[in-house]
């Protein structure tokens, strides 16, 4: 009797696998059979490339002379210590019963490459059908719904060509040019770090990233505060007045000064007092009056960098350490796919999302939670117009949707860690947030003119929270100091409303007083784990050349499943520090002169624009706007450049 083999990528997925297929038999070496399924899985990777020395034995050695390396034919062998995995899964691919092979692998590009390179290395009768599962969750109904429909495994060939050869890249790139530069400057590095010897690694994304946090250092670190001096006015009576900012416009007399700091403030005290006595007894009128309401909706939902920077600034974790926790809710069945870079869901999806809600009103048990999901349902939100909202964009989705909970997997909730569960709940009120109706804001904005100088001033206070009733911390302490800021800025805000309010436009102003207001200029910010990685994420929006950056356009650095990775590895080979405390990012001395050496030789490795443009290269294979081979033939033309370059330079 002919069987189907399905193929996990871990042996976690393949018992979810094996329960929603209502495959009971007892669990054999490596895998588990029924009359009609055997499933057996992958540990990650099984397969890998082969180091330049299989090839040929004087590789071993780092000389100029065998550089640059890029082989014909590639070579690739299986990981040692997952060899037994290995044989298992080939034989059974082997097996004369099996009439076709689901590759249930992770949902990417790299779950793809994982499962290609096992089926490349275990070579399959020709004649048995591969298929591809693709999923967005693992619910039962979701795992049978992707191996009902499960399509022709040649269908996700473009994706195939994709991993291929970003390992392909990350191989040539990393390989040469960290052996070039070794070789070249490794005693130079070695000299500067007091160290006997010392290697330099380079990264097609990784020293992109190091380029990013040294740059930041710098600017920081060069930065000299400025004092400049704004001019305030008090306008109005004893009983009522209102503070409004001095900017200078074409009509002022100081239009163009040299005096000036910026529009909004002058370089020296003394000039910003004599242009305060310039304004005495002079009249003050409003000349403008803008009132307004404002509608603000809910945040589009987590894709995996924001939820990564969101639990970095909450929790103070790393975006790998996140990325552990969403994955294992993930697994539980109580959250969708996490490796993804939407924020947004799909029209399919969005004409069944009360499964998701009615699966959280009756599964959910946390009272803050249900007490949202009551508010939703009393006051009647709408939860069947998803699909005309800013949160369901079809054409934004590429592999996976926003990731959301599922509804499901409660009987796992309960033996869930503590902050694994707070993740879960940051998750839920992020969806449940878009279910309701905007935050309201009454706004008025005055100008009021002095004889052409022009002061504004503005009032805004929240009329109805709307989604910001749910959109609060899980944090109590930071919810305290929250609550406690906004009700000081609401009340401010709240008078001076008022005052605006009752303002009219041509209406003559007491002017109580002008007074300098000493202000400076503030550095950036460092990095922390998790805005690096939303910074990779958006690197495309760095790049200067408006042209370019339109052209790779949403092309950022690295992918959402390596990004926490390539942070991982930059401070482990002690380019960057991480604060356990703050997650705070900095640059190391060691860091600081690979960057100059780097920057020396080949400073297009660290400017986003060339990480960036490849990235968005393996995005057109993968979307069979490219062939495979153009896009190979512009790597090795790029390393064979920058040889014959440097080289010669050397």
């Amino acid at each position: 009797m002919s069987k189907k083999l399905l193929i996990t990528e871990k042996p976690s997925v393949a018992m979810e696998f094996a329960k929603a297929l209502k495959i009971n038999t007892n669990r054999k070496n490596g895998y588990l059979e029924s009359d009609k399924w055997i499933i057996t899985w992958c540990v990650g990777h099984l397969v890998t490339m082969s180091y330049p020395e299989k090839y040929d034995e004087k590789l071993k050695f780092w000389r100029l002379d065998t550089l640059p390396f890029i082989p014909k034919e590639w070579k690739y062998e299986i990981i040692p210590n997952v060899q037994n995995q290995f044989n298992i899964v080939q034989s059974l691919m082997q097996r004369e019963d099996i009439e076709e092979i689901y590759n249930a692998g992770d949902s990417g590009r790299e779950g793809e490459y994982i499962q290609r390179l096992v089926l490349m290395m275990a070579k399959p009768n020709p004649s048995v059908k591969v298929k591809r599962v693709w999923i967005d969750s693992q619910t039962e109904e979701e795992i049978l719904r992707g191996v009902r429909e499960a399509k022709d495994s040649s269908e996700y060939d473009s994706l195939s060509d994709s991993a291929y050869l970003r390992a392909k890249e990350d191989y040539l790139i990393g390989i040469n040019f960290s052996r070039l530069l070794s070789i070249t400057q490794g005693r130079s590095l070695a000299n500067k770090i007091n160290e006997e010897k010392a290697s330099i690694s380079v990264g097609r994304v990784m020293t992109c990233v190091l380029g990013m946090i040294v740059s930041r250092e710098r600017e920081i670190r060069n930065f000299v505060k400025t004092k400049y001096y704004k001019i305030i006015g008090e306008f109005g009576d004893e009983n009522s007045s209102f503070k409004a900012e001095w900017k200078v416009n074409d009509k002022s007399k100081v239009f163009e000064s040299i005096d000036l700091y910026n529009e909004t403030g002058f370089k020296e005290e003394k000039k910003a007092q004599e242009f305060i006595i310039s304004l005495q007894g002079k009249e003050a009128t409003i000349t403008e009056l803008k009132k307004s309401k404002q509608k603000e909706n809910a945040p589009l939902l987590f894709n995996l960098a924001e939820i990564q920077n969101e639990c970095t600034k909450r929790f103070k974790i790393k975006p790998d350490e996140t990325l552990e926790i969403i994955q294992n809710l993930y697994e539980k069945k109580l959250v969708t796919y996490p490796r993804t870079d939407a924020r947004v869901l799909s029209t399919a999806v969005s004409k069944e999302i009360s499964k998701n809600l009615n699966g959280l009103a009756k599964g959910y048990h946390d009272e803050e939670v249900q007490g949202y999901i009551k508010k939703m349902i009393d006051e009647k939100y709408p939860t069947n117009q998803l699909a005309k909202t800013k949160y369901v964009n079809d054409s934004k989705i590429t592999d996976h949707y926003a990731i959301i909970p599922t509804g499901q997997g409660f009987e796992n909730y309960d033996k869930l860690p503590e902050l694994q569960k707070q993740i879960y709940k940051l998750i839920v009120k992020r969806f449940l947030a878009i279910f309701y109706p905007p935050a309201e804001y009454s706004k008025v904005q005055a100008t009021v003119n002095v004889e052409n100088e022009t002061f504004y001033a503005s009032g805004r206070v929240c009329i109805s929270q709307g989604y910001l009733e749910i959109a609060k911390s899980n944090d109590k302490k930071q919810d305290k100091q929250s609550t406690e800021n906004e009700e000081n800025v609401e009340k401010a805000d709240d008078t001076s409303l008022e005052i605006l309010k009752n303002l009219k436009k041509g209406q003559k102003l007491n002017v109580k007083n002008y007074e300098t207001k000493e202000a400076e200029t503030s550095p950036p910010s460092r990095y922390n784990s998790g805005s690096i990685i939303l910074a990779m994420e958006n690197a495309g929006k760095l790049i200067e050349d408006e042209e370019l950056r339109e052209q790779i356009k949403g092309a950022g650095i690295g992918t959402s499943a390596t990004r926490g990775g390539i942070i991982e590895k930059l401070e482990k080979i002690k380019y960057i520090d991480i604060n356990k405390k703050t997650q705070i990012i900095t640059s190391t001395n060691k860091g600081e002169i690979i960057y100059d050496i780097v920057y020396s030789s080949m400073p297009d490795m660290l400017n986003p624009k060339l990480t960036a443009s490849w990235e968005k290269g393996l995005d057109m294979v993968a979307k069979k706007e490219i062939e495979p081979q153009v896009f190979m033939d512009k790597l090795e033309n790029y390393i064979n450049s920058k040889f014959s370059r440097l080289v010669v330079k050397i």
